[in-house]
C-alpha cells in the first residue's frame, strides 16, 4: 500500500505560479500510474491531469492544457503538478492519487490511493 502526501499549495495572484509535489512512500512511485485532480467549493471532485506508470503517456483536462504540466520522478518518488498563468476558477483542494495500472486514467473510480489534499487559491 502506498501513501501520499500532497505539499506546494497555497495563496497565489492570477497569472502566477505553484508547483505542487505529491511525495509516496510505503511503496515504490514507479509501480502506480498518477494523476491530480481538484475539488472547489459546493462542487465535486474533477480531473486535472494524469501521467502513466512509466511517465511515457499524460493527458490534461482541456481548461488547463497550456498551463499546467503534470511530471514524475521515480527516483525521488515523486509526483509534481506545474501550474502556470493561475486563474481564480483554479482555485480548489488539490489531490494526487495512484492506480495499480501501467495506463493512465481520467477517471477519479479507478483510482486506488489517495492523499489528503492541499488548498490552491487564486486571487484576482
Amino acid at each position: 500500500q502506498v501513501q501520499l502526501v500532497e505539499s506546494g499549495g497555497g495563496l497565489v495572484q492570477a497569472g502566477g505560479s505553484l508547483r505542487l509535489s505529491c511525495a509516496a512512500s510505503g511503496r515504490t512511485l514507479s509501480a502506480y500510474a498518477m494523476g491530480w485532480f481538484r475539488q472547489a467549493p459546493g462542487k465535486e471532485r474533477e480531473f486535472v491531469a494524469a501521467i502513466s506508470q512509466g511517465g511515457g503517456s499524460t493527458s490534461s483536462e482541456d481548461s488547463v492544457k497550456g498551463r499546467f504540466t503534470i511530471s514524475r520522478d521515480n527516483g525521488k518518488n515523486t509526483l509534481y503538478l506545474q501550474m502556470n498563468s493561475l486563474k481564480p476558477e483554479d482555485t480548489a483542494v488539490y489531490y494526487c492519487a495512484a492506480r495499480r495500472r501501467v495506463s493512465l486514467s481520467r477517471i477519479a473510480s479507478e483510482y486506488d490511493y489517495w492523499g489528503q489534499g492541499t488548498q490552491v487559491t487564486v486571487s484576482s
